[in-house]
């Protein structure tokens, strides 16, 4: 049965004979694990060979999104920030944060870390949306300030820390 599945790779367009081996495995472990809802008495290599299809089609649609990147070239392209540096930022932000007044403190964390809109952040502090706009635009220049920070792309690689 094995090896009439893998000559039925050839008719859905599996060239390699290794990719072919691992699709009949895949197929025949689904068949197993699902033998239950073969009905005896129907045609079995039938059934086998619709597994077979959809293993290949989800695995085409996998592989449809992967990028090849064989010698390597791709991913040294790729960056990533350091985890050490984004801690230390975030220490230095949570040791600034006490040092903003209540209000800028609670308007900040609703919209820039909680990511409330004003509106929501205006409901949660009882007061108006101007109120609450005017509060984190007044917290984030004077977080700017305590932590030196000259523009957004001085802090944070992320949208979050980069919102407070």
């Amino acid at each position: 049965m094995g090896r009439r599945l893998q000559e039925t790779t050839s008719g859905i367009g599996v060239r390699n004979p290794h990719r072919a081996d691992d699709l009949v495995q895949d197929t025949l472990l689904r068949a197993l694990s699902h033998i239950d809802s073969f009905q005896p008495g129907t045609n079995m290599t039938a059934w086998l060979f619709v597994i077979l299809r959809n293993v290949y089609r989800s695995e085409h649609r996998k592989r449809w999104r992967e990028v090849e990147d064989a010698d390597g070239g791709y991913a040294e392209t790729l960056k990533s920030q350091p985890e050490q540096t984004s801690h230390l930022q975030f220490e230095e932000l949570w040791a600034a944060l006490p040092k903003l007044s209540v209000d800028q403190r609670e308007a900040i964390i609703l919209v820039g870390a909680s990511g409330f809109s004003y509106e929501e952040a205006a409901k949660i502090c009882d007061c108006a949306v101007g109120t609450i706009k005017s509060r984190v635009n007044r917290a984030r220049i004077r977080l700017a300030q305590l932590l030196s920070i000259e523009s957004p792309n001085d802090f944070g690689p992320d949208r979050a820390t980069q919102a407070m």
